[in-house]
């Protein structure tokens, strides 16, 4: 039966809108036909040195055309496309890109140098692609992309093992509980786990009827976070799914000025955010001079993998009244757990999501939680769904896991199911502080705290404490140079969740950290704040 398959959809894109922007980035702005024609010839030179079948590639880039169009080509030549996180230190990458098998790297020459330390640890990687950002030359062990993409491809390039419905696109996730594992999603269960909302994709996949219904440029959608991400990715390839052009930012740093000015110049209609992280500075920005942009082409904001206070998203309506606020509760692992919806209409709290169609919340005996128990379970989702773990039976059954005939991805989120039948999300469990025998959540605690006007972030860890165990402990960044009362700052907590859920230390710190997705290294948090502790 006919079944989904990125290369084959983007193709009959090119094929119809040949002369539609697919991609832009500042002033370099490619062509569906352009697009296409680049990738065929970076997937006709990826198979001239000897893969198979279901190769890895990994992408270590920053946000950039050449990301997606490297994504593009290992998709045509039947290989999978691997993200790699552009943060990572050199033993990391050694980790991933063997863990991975990964036999093609391409990179941005600002990693030049790193990647020059750490190849011979990788024997297994045999062409290296080096992507010009005007860093310096390309090395001699490697191959000039652009020449690469300049190799010559009679029609659209097929590896003689075809592509299909079964090939996959990895995404490594970010290992901050541990090392990061590779989420194998089946082409095919991808988009139909992405397009959800359209009947068509969900139904049979019927590629005449697919090139029927791209007869015309889709929406604009700007992935404001890292394309190395899942929020950033999954967002770019719906966008291209429907014939749409992509848009990305220049700045390898998040520059509100840059986003705004890009949402107002490309007539952005979606864009990928993460949270408060993004939020805020946007609201901050566009209060301080409400005339200077016009965000009006602006439709949907989402947001994944971080909580997004109501408060925020209430300011933002003010300004583009029109504006669906979408709060997506997903991971690398799961898709449609959930999601929270603000409109200039409607209001949401903060950290409260209906569950997803083929969602629920189970106990540990795998029985559904009670609404209005007050009992804390985890978040299960059925449907299209990851594979599993690369090369780790063990965590892909402790993750993906039958009940009742049906399969379902379980990543480990805690969440409280309301007697309205509403979630409130805990955080995950593996970072979870016992505290006196109770449990605490360290992101219910951290969103209360981030409402304090003195408080820009926070992260809430356990510290080793000789009564309790572990010892609730805030660790906040000030807002705007401002100073912090500890104790007023636990009376707050106080007042809005239950007195053993509030800080017992709050210590100070110049910055969070976060990564570009908004998560955070807990172990490197929990340290600082045990020594901070410690030394009161």
């Amino acid at each position: 039966m006919p079944a989904w398959n990125y290369a084959t959809m983007w193709e009959i894109a090119a094929a119809n809108l040949p002369e539609a922007t697919a991609l832009v980035q500042g002033d370099n702005r490619v062509t569906w036909a352009e697009l296409d024609r680049r990738a065929d010839g970076l997937a006709q030179h990826l198979l001239g040195h000897d893969l198979a079948a279901q190769d890895k590639v990994a992408l270590y880039l920053y946000n950039c055309p050449e990301y997606l169009e490297s994504c593009y080509a290992a998709c045509k030549a039947g290989l999978v496309p691997v993200n790699t996180n552009y943060r990572y230190a050199d033993d990391e990458l050694v980790y991933l890109w063997d863990n991975a098998d990964a036999v093609a790297v391409v990179f941005h020459g600002a990693f030049a140098e790193r990647v020059e330390r750490v190849r011979e640890r990788v024997p297994g990687v045999k062409v290296w692609y080096w992507v010009d950002d005007g860093s310096g030359p390309c090395p001699d062990w490697a191959v000039d992309h652009a020449d690469a993409i300049a190799t010559p491809a009679d029609g659209p390039v097929v590896a003689p093992w075809g592509r299909g419905a079964d090939d996959i696109i990895m995404l490594y996730t970010g290992g901050t509980t541990g090392m990061p594992k590779g989420v194998m999603w089946r082409q095919d269960d991808l988009v139909r786990g992405l397009m959800g909302s359209s009947s068509f994709f969900r139904g049979e996949a019927d590629m005449d009827a697919y090139r029927a219904r791209i007869t015309r440029p889709g929406k604009v959608g700007l992935p404001a976070c890292p394309l190395m991400h899942g929020t950033g990715l999954f967002s770019a390839l719906s966008v291209l799914s429907t014939g749409g052009r992509v848009a990305l930012l220049a700045g390898r740093h998040l520059d509100i000025v840059e986003l705004l000015d890009t949402y107002e110049r490309e007539a952005v209609n979606v864009s990928a955010i993460v949270g408060d992280t993004f939020a805020k500075p946007m609201l901050a920005a566009l209060d301080a001079e409400p005339d200077r942009w016009d965000i009006s082409n602006l439709q949907v904001l989402q947001s994944s993998g971080v909580m997004w206070s109501e408060a925020t998203k209430q300011g933002l309506l003010r300004h583009n009244p029109k504006l669906r606020l979408v709060d997506t509760f997903s991971s690398s692992e799961a898709l449609g757990m959930g999601e929270s919806v603000s409109t200039a209409a409607s209001a949401a709290q903060t950290a409260r999501f209906r569950l997803g169609d083929n969602a629920r919340v189970i106990d540990d005996a795998g029985r559904d939680v009670a609404p209005g128990s007050g009992q804390a379970g985890r978040v299960a989702v059925k449907g299209f769904q990851p594979v599993g773990y690369y090369k780790d039976p063990e965590k892909s059954a402790a993750t993906f896991v039958t009940i009742e005939g049906a399969r379902y991805s379980i990543p480990g989120d805690y969440a409280l199911v309301e007697a309205d039948g509403t979630l409130t999300l805990l955080g995950r469990g593996s970072v979870c502080i016992n505290t006196g025998g109770e449990k605490v959540f360290p992101e219910e605690v951290e969103e209360v705290l981030k409402e304090h006007p003195d408080v820009a972030d926070a992260v809430v860890v356990g510290v080793p404490d000789d009564r309790f165990g572990e010892a609730i402990t805030a660790v906040v960044e000030p807002l705007g140079g401002r100073s912090v009362d500890g104790d007023a700052l636990i009376a707050f907590v106080k007042e809005r969740l239950a007195h053993y859920k509030a800080p017992r230390n709050v210590v100070t710190i110049d910055t969070i950290g976060r990564a570009p997705n908004a998560k955070v290294d807990y172990k490197r948090l929990r340290t600082f704040a045990s020594d901070a502790v410690g030394a009161t």
